[in-house]
Formats: C-alpha cells, structure tokens, sequence
C-alpha cells in the first residue's frame, strides 16, 4: 500500500462557485478515488481562501464584514462539492485558527532564517490577481489574466520575501526532478520566468488589516498568496504534528489552473525551501473551462453552475462530461450541445444500453439468473488490456484518457452481442456464456468507471447482484477476469441515463 496526497487550489470567496472551480474538484477526486482502488492511504484536500484585498473590497461592497462574507461563501463551496459527490478528506478555511497558528510559523521560520527583509515598494497591482505585474506583462494596459481590467499603482512599506536568493536553487530542482511540474509546456513557462530573473516580493500589507498578522510585527499582515499557499501544510499537521507531517509531505499533486502556476511552481516551492521543507513533487497546471472560447467572468456574465447542469442531466453525466471530453493540461471549451451529445453516445447509447440488454435477455432466456464468465471468453483478452491502458492513464493523470480505455470494454462487449445475438437463441450453455462473459465485462467496467461515475456504478453493481459496492474492491485483482460468480439475480430496472433531446 502506498500513499497519495493531491490537492485543489483553495478557492477565492469573493464570489460564487461555478463550473471552473467544479472541474478541479472533479478531477482531484477522481484521482484519488482511483488511488483508493489501488488501497493507497489517500488524503485529499480541498478548501477556501478567505483573505486580502479583494474580499475586503467586496464585503465593503456588500456592507458586510469580509468574516461574514467569508462564511457565506465557503459555504456554498462546501454545498457545491458535495452535490457533486466529492469525497475530499479535508476542507480547510484560511479562517481558521489552525491554518493561522500554521501560517504564523511558517514565516516566523523564514523570518529566522534572513529570508523577509523590510523594504518600500511601488508597482502595478491586479487586485483580482492579489499580484503586481511588470509593464512588459500587461495587455494593453490590463491584467494579463483578467482582460480588460486596469492594474492599479500601489506603494507601500512592506516586508519582503528574498526571492532572488532562490533562482539557482529552483533552477536546479527542476533540471533533477522534469516531472515536478506538468504538462511539459507549463514547465517550460516556469524555467523560463525564473532564468528571465527573478524578483523579491512583498509578503505583507499593511493598508488593511484582513489576514493573517505578522508574528514579529503585527502591524502587517501577511499577502494573501503567502496566507494562502500554506494551507497544504496546516492541513497535514504543520506546526502542530510532526509525524503526521512527515508522513504526508511532500505532496504527491496540487493541482491548480494555469493562470496561479506562477505562484505554485516559482513562489511556493521557494518559499518552502526557505522554511526549510521540500518542494511539491507535482504541480499539474490545466487549462482553463471555456465557455463559447471564453474564460468564465462576472462581467461577462458566461458563468456556468455545476447545479444548473446536474438538474439537467444528473450528477454523475456532469462528472463523466469534465473527465471525459477535456484534455487535462489544456484548456477545454464547454457548451451544452456538446455535453448533450457525449451523454446520448457515452452513457446513454454505450453503457446505459449494454446492462439494458444483459438484464432483458438474462431475465427472458437465463430465468433473471447471471450466468458464470467463460474462462477464455474473447473478451478475456480485450478486458486485460483495457484494464493495463486506464491504469496507465489514472497514474498520469489522464482521466480522458482512462475513461477512453474504459469504454473500449463496453463498445467491445456491446459487439460481442450484436455478434452473438443471445435474444435470438433458446436457451443453454451457449447464451450462458455469452451472457457470463457480458456480466463479468460490466463488473469490471463498474470497478474501472467508479472514479467518475461513483453512483452509477454501484447501482450497476447492484443491479447485476453482487454485494457491497466498487468502492470495496482493490485493484489490480477486482479487474482480473472471472470474479462475477454466477447465479445472481440480475434486475433490469429503469434505464441509468434516458436519452436527451436538444431543447
């Protein structure tokens, strides 16, 4: 058994959830629901950014305290999660007075070991980023990240993380370890920001006072991505249990959006190795969720819900369509014509049909009891292979990949029927063992599609009689060919995912 800690970014609290937040979520959790399969001892984080500029400015906004905004919003992520059936193990708050007391001691440590100095800068800052940028980094006078948004020009006499120091460093991690970051184009970006120099940055403020105080002057308190960034140490027992710690860290996989990569793969690894700690052995950037080639924003009015999609086509199609049809690492473009066509052919057409038809004909020709597998079934050969290729991609990361690899069982089984046609013949030994081998076909996809289909398939698993669930099974011996032991009473029941038509 090994171990797997993956984390989401913690998620701003300035406004509402939408399906850019969910689709980070739902990857994360399916990873680790695949390594859970695998009986790897598996943590997995996720949580909310509660500080700094912009959630003041926005509480002020509204009338409220940036506390009480702060609750009002973390919860709606909480709820958001939940709908869709992630299974985190942590959701932190940077509210919270362990992240606090863990954030406190993590700069009191850097502080200690010369890395904040004092100083006064003056430059041009996103608020929306919580990051200054260059004049060469702007377009058209606007943040990078958020188009069309001015920056403003801020002077303040804050304290300063020595970033300088750590570029030959940083450097030098990254040439002994490539797969640190990911995919290949994103570390590219990120040796090339650090060899074009890097700059000291401020890692406090103290025009307001929303954050975390500064332990040796509490005058200041810290910048937000330094209050935020540690949350995946507090979560792990940083300052607080140093066996838990150890145990856990570092971790196995942030995985964030490629607009915060900078702060990740540059500020983070740094600023931990100044604490004293390891870097992240992964940080996997992906790309953004478009909508009509858009990134999501509120003054675009493009946001998408991931409840408004779950009411449409239900929680488990929502999560097959983020897993499925986008590359991780690149960005995606998401529209409902498209998710409408993925659940009619996927779910629907593919695996929706296929226990339709294993169930009517096991009830009509077999008296409602599944037949054993054939040893030597000509599926046999294609479900070893499938399940060697979704392995293959889990461990990458590629959950479009593995799903892909999934459904070649099922497109395969559903051949082998049409081939066959058991509805056609009396019955006996030979629609038996056509119809074992489709039964043993759909356990071994229940176990393989759980990460991304958790309900589904176990009402898969229960339709075809077998007790427990996917999630009880351990891999690599749940995809070994034979484990449905016939005899059970196999349920046709309503169909898993009715056809849709376009509105």
């Amino acid at each position: 058994m090994g171990k797997f800690y993956v984390t989401t970014p913690i998620y701003y609290v300035n406004d509402a959830p939408h399906i850019g937040h969910a689709y980070t979520s739902v990857v994360g959790d399916a990873v680790t629901r695949w390594h859970r399969l695998l009986d790897d001892d598996v943590f997995f984080l996720t949580g909310t950014d509660e500080h700094g500029l912009k959630q003041k400015q926005a509480a002020d906004d509204l009338g409220i305290s940036p506390q009480e905004l702060a609750d009002r919003f973390s919860v709606r992520f909480r709820e958001a999660a939940d709908l869709l059936d992630i299974q985190y193990d942590d959701f932190i708050r940077t509210t919270e007075p362990r992240h606090y007391k863990a954030v406190q001691t993590f700069m009191q440590k850097i502080y200690d070991n010369g890395d904040i100095e004092k100083g006064t800068y003056e430059g041009l800052y996103c608020v929306a980023c919580e990051a200054y940028y260059t004049e060469d980094e702007l377009v058209d006078g606007c943040c990078p990240i958020h188009t069309g948004r001015p920056v403003e020009l801020m002077r303040e006499e804050n304290y300063f993380f020595k970033l300088s120091r750590y570029e030959d460093r940083l450097l030098e991690y990254y040439d002994q370890h490539p797969e640190a970051v990911r995919p290949q184009t994103r570390l590219n970006e990120v040796l090339g920001f650090i060899r074009g120099g890097l700059q000291d940055f401020s890692m406090s403020r103290s025009a307001f006072d929303w954050g975390v105080p500064l332990p040796w002057d509490p005058s200041h308190v810290a910048w937000v991505w330094f209050d935020a960034l540690p949350n995946y140490i507090t979560a792990v027992g940083y300052g607080e249990d140093d066996e838990r710690f150890d145990y856990w860290w570092p971790v196995d996989y942030h995985l964030v959006g490629k607009d915060i990569l900078r702060f990740h793969a540059v500020y983070w690894p740094a600023m931990l190795m100044a604490a004293g700690l390891d870097p992240p052995k992964g940080v996997f950037a992906h790309g953004w969720l478009l909508v009509s080639g858009e990134k999501m924003s509120k003054t675009k009015a493009n946001k998408i819900t991931a409840a408004e999609l779950v009411d449409d086509f239900g929680v488990d199609a929502v999560r097959y369509e983020f897993l499925r049809d986008i590359t991780f690492g690149q960005d995606g473009d998401f529209s409902w014509e498209g998710m409408l066509a993925r659940y009619n052919a996927d779910l629907a057409n593919n695996l929706g049909n296929l226990l339709s038809r294993v169930a009517t004909v096991v009830g009509k020709k077999c008296e409602g009891a599944g037949p054993a597998p054939q040893d030597g079934s000509p599926l046999q050969t294609i479900a070893a292979d499938v399940y060697a290729a979704t392995a293959d991609a889990w461990e990458r990361v590629a959950p479009h990949e593995a799903l892909e690899a999934t459904w070649r069982l099922i497109r395969e089984t559903n051949a082998y029927l049409e081939t066959n046609e058991p509805w056609k013949a009396d019955p006996g030994p030979v629609v038996d063992a056509v119809m074992g081998d489709a039964l043993e076909a759909l356990r071994i996809v229940s176990v393989l599609a759980w990460p991304a289909l958790p309900k589904t398939t176990t009402e898969i698993w229960r339709r075809i009689g077998l007790s427990g669930s996917p999630a009880d099974q351990r891999l690599p011996d749940a995809a070994a060919w034979g484990g449905y032991p016939g005899g059970l009473s196999v349920e046709k029941g309503q169909p898993l995912f009715p056809r849709k038509q376009a509105d």
